[in-house]
């Protein structure tokens, strides 16, 4: 029986017309699976299910999810990164994500990344706070830090206070794949697909609420504030503290994002 497999012309390009074809056919393609989204067992006979190519420098890893997770896309993201990826498939354990910035001269800064849910507008939402270890200066200057400005003319929008959701930012998205949070994507140069502006040397792990909470919306929040703004907080009610802080004194920026790439 064919299988209920969506193939985007962007993976058929990649896997070729031959491969497309027996995929859609049901005979390379997996009667059940585990979506790499949300890590729910899945049935391509039962439901609309998307094949979702990982591509590296040298790997290639084809997975897939629930068409209502996330539509069939190409995913590129670094060697390391997808060796990451394979590692959790065959179970090894995610670390603490960190990934090279911009960092100030003299310092070397990396993006640390906290998950939490944060309650706005009576409802709970998953959220991504972002904070360099280091000032994160423009590329080429020796100036003052400008973490906050950079992200703004990218499109990130001030947050004066947490009393409603921040708008969506085209073109950039969360990548929650096997169930553990990888990167986030902003689009690339000159049109170009996306690329990583954050990812995680191993995959992040998420609570179940959070990933619960992602699915059910597509979206999650990206908050973003200078070194010393936020800190590593051991619980969300602290975490929540410490943004209303950081807003009210003008050092949050924020967007919304789907949960995968566009």
């Amino acid at each position: 029986m064919p299988r209920m497999l969506d193939v985007s012309e962007d993976v058929r390009a990649e896997i070729g017309d031959e491969e497309a074809d027996r995929l859609l056919a049901g005979e390379n393609s997996p009667g059940s699976y585990d979506c790499t989204s949300c890590r729910t067992p899945g049935d391509s006979e039962q439901e609309r299910t998307s094949t979702v190519l990982f591509v590296g420098e040298e790997t290639a890893v084809l997975a897939f999810a629930h068409a209502s997770c996330i539509p069939s896309q190409v995913v590129q993201v670094a060697e390391d990164q997808l060796q990451g990826a394979v590692r959790s498939i065959t179970g090894a354990e995610g670390g603490a994500p960190a990934a090279p910035a911009a960092p100030a001269p003299g310092e070397q800064a990396v993006l640390g990344v906290t998950s939490g849910l944060v309650l706005i507008e009576g409802d709970l939402h998953p959220a991504l706070v972002v904070e360099p270890t280091a000032p994160i200066a423009r590329p080429g200057t020796t100036g003052p830090d400008q973490f906050l400005q950079l992200l703004v003319e990218q499109g990130f929008q001030p947050v004066a206070d947490l009393s409603s959701v921040p708008p969506a930012l085209p073109g950039w998205s969360v990548l929650l794949a096997m169930g553990q949070l990888h990167a986030v994507l902003q689009p690339g140069p000159n049109g170009g697909g996306q690329v990583a502006w954050w990812q995680a040397h191993q995959p992040l792990q998420v609570t179940e609420g959070w990933r619960a909470e992602a699915n059910k919306s597509n979206t999650v929040l990206v908050f973003a504030a200078p070194v010393g703004s936020i800190g590593q907080q051991p619980r969300e009610d602290l975490l929540r503290d410490a943004l209303d802080k950081a807003a009210a004194d003008g050092r949050l920026v924020a967007a919304a994002m789907p949960l995968a790439g566009t």
